[in-house]
């Protein structure tokens, strides 16, 4: 079964852009040329964002290779497809890799476990609930990733056209 997704590299320094081109090609098994742009947010960094098909499991694949390199700033998306729940991984240097599964609209599904766990030590005064919940749905992630996501004058425009 086949899915679609998009990698959103956030920031990357100009050398390292040809590493994350082989990278996802290793992963999709064909030649990636990305569209570099400057990113605004941080001097000296490119951004670029690629679409992508592949079989389920791919959005893994890709943030597997990409995971742990220092500088980098990526999130990757898979769609749902009728065998898998949709996907999202977030990385920054500072925060490692967050990984979500999601729905047909795009919600974070939190599986009971970790809801359990959150509960058990925020119970245990380790943390508070609201901390824990905000970890859960990526939160530190997106505050960080946030100035990262609008890349200023010249960046490319995403048009959706399915109605929800």
């Amino acid at each position: 079964m086949t899915t679609r997704g998009v990698l959103y590299v956030h920031s990357a320094p100009r050398a390292m852009c040809p590493h994350v081109e082989w990278a996802v090609a290793g992963v999709l098994g064909a030649r990636v040329q990305l569209d570099w742009i400057r990113q605004p947010a941080s001097p000296g960094t490119w951004r670029a964002e690629f679409s992508w098909q592949g079989q389920t499991g791919t959005a893994s694949r890709l943030a597997s290779a990409l995971r742990g390199w220092q500088m980098l700033r990526f999130e990757v998306t898979a769609e749902p497809c009728p065998t898998a729940e949709g996907e999202r991984y977030s990385a920054t240097p500072d925060l490692g890799i967050f990984h979500a599964v999601t729905g047909m609209h795009g919600d974070i599904l939190i599986p009971e476990d970790r809801l359990r766990a959150a509960l058990a030590r925020s119970k245990d005064g380790e943390t508070q609930l609201e901390a824990e919940i905000a970890k859960l749905l990526g939160k530190p992630w997106d505050d960080e990733l946030e100035p990262f996501r609008y890349a200023g004058e010249g960046a490319p425009v995403r048009w959706l056209h399915q109605v929800v």
